[in-house]
């Protein structure tokens, strides 16, 4: 018993591992400009976050509620069922095609932030302006994160590299010859790209690195999430496709860690995917608010840039970006500066929000 005690004094002990001091949780930086947004007589408007407002499709609901009686565990590897949803659209809305393997996840960002750990990578590249928990997942798993520009053919060597397309923040869409770039640095480099593709479903022109494959999916996992194309974040579905044996032991390392989508939620997942006229009416939702925010955005000389697709408008007005979320906030906006996706003068504006308030924030905007 006494050794087991010192053992244990050796592994808590403060010099037997580095410390992990993870960033500050960016939104809680925007605490003081909300409260002076929340004190605009006109009402407070919150742009800063992609959560979504809109409701989730009645028959979806019906479908979790219809599935409510669960008491047995669900399993990692998601329902047969679910697997042969995921896979069917894959292969028609993916393009995906050869071998591939499919797997729930909670959510999409529980699997960005824990992938590096699956995988025990070691080097880590993502996007020099990009979603904070690219970098929180390298230094969750004690890896070196590293920003890198698009160019794939200017990348150093790596374990594992992040793409994301669309883009969050700038809505940026990679084309056809930056994917197949991507899929040459991993051919060359034997290494492995994750690429988040949660706002696929909101572009037209967005192509997955999976139909760029040639069917030969090795090294390259797809990250979708039904969130946004569902209205589906408070139920925590996601998914991952793509290369089988990569998939398989990330699979064997969630099932010791229990990571488990509830069976109501797979089977709301199995119904949202086997539809895609809700997709396209939420897609046709916020092309509208953006159209809205985006013109009375130029009216007042913002500098707008990318933004085709996701969520967000990347705007700028040609300062420094905490000073523009200043600006908003005395209109009762809230905004998300560039600084929390490594970019000093921009602010991100998130269209997540009713068409009530989009055409409010534009007319105070022009004001």
């Amino acid at each position: 018993m006494e050794k087991i005690t010192k053992r244990l004094q050796l592994f808590h002990h403060k010099k037997s591992r580095p410390h992990l001091k993870l960033p500050d949780f960016p939104w809680d930086l925007l605490a003081p400009y909300g409260e002076k947004a929340k004190k605009y007589s006109g009402g407070f408007i919150d742009l800063s976050q992609g959560t979504p407002v809109d409701p989730t499709p009645k028959f979806i609901q019906d479908s979790l509620t219809a599935a409510s009686n669960s008491p047995s565990y669900p399993v990692v590897a998601g329902t047969k069922e679910l697997q042969d949803a995921i896979r069917t659209w894959s292969i028609k809305h993916l393009g995906v095609t050869g071998e591939f393997d499919v797997l729930p996840s909670i959510g999409s960002k529980e699997f960005i932030a824990l992938l590096p750990t699956f995988l025990q990578s070691k080097k880590v590249l993502y996007p020099k302006v990009a979603y904070p928990t690219y970098l929180v997942s390298a230094m969750m798993a004690s890896a070196q994160g590293i920003p890198v520009e698009i160019d794939a053919s200017t990348w150093p060597t790596a374990d594992l590299a992040w793409l994301n397309s669309p883009s969050n923040p700038t809505g940026q869409v990679q084309s056809d010859e930056e994917l197949k770039a991507c899929i040459t640095w991993v051919r060359k480099n034997n290494s492995i790209i994750a690429s988040d593709e949660c706002y696929l479903s909101f572009a037209e022109n967005a192509k997955s690195i999976l139909a760029l494959a040639n069917g030969d999916n090795t090294g390259l996992l797809a990250v979708l999430s039904l969130s946004k194309r569902s209205n589906l974040a408070g139920y925590r579905a996601g998914f991952v496709v793509g290369d089988s044996k990569l998939i398989d032991q990330i699979r064997q390392v969630r099932k010791h860690a229990g990571l488990m989508v509830p069976l109501p939620v797979q089977q709301a997942m199995i119904t949202a995917l086997s539809d895609e006229v809700h997709v396209k009416e939420q897609a046709a939702r916020y092309r509208a608010r953006r159209q809205t925010l985006k013109a009375a955005l130029l009216s007042q000389g913002f500098k707008i840039e990318y933004s085709e697709a996701g969520l967000y408008i990347w705007c700028t007005r040609g300062e420094d970006g905490y000073k523009t979320v200043d600006y908003f906030a005395q209109l009762g906006i809230l905004v998300t500066p560039g600084a929390f996706y490594g970019s000093d003068n921009f602010v991100r504006i998130a269209l997540t929000a009713t068409d009530e308030n989009i055409d409010k924030a534009a007319a105070r905007i022009k004001s």
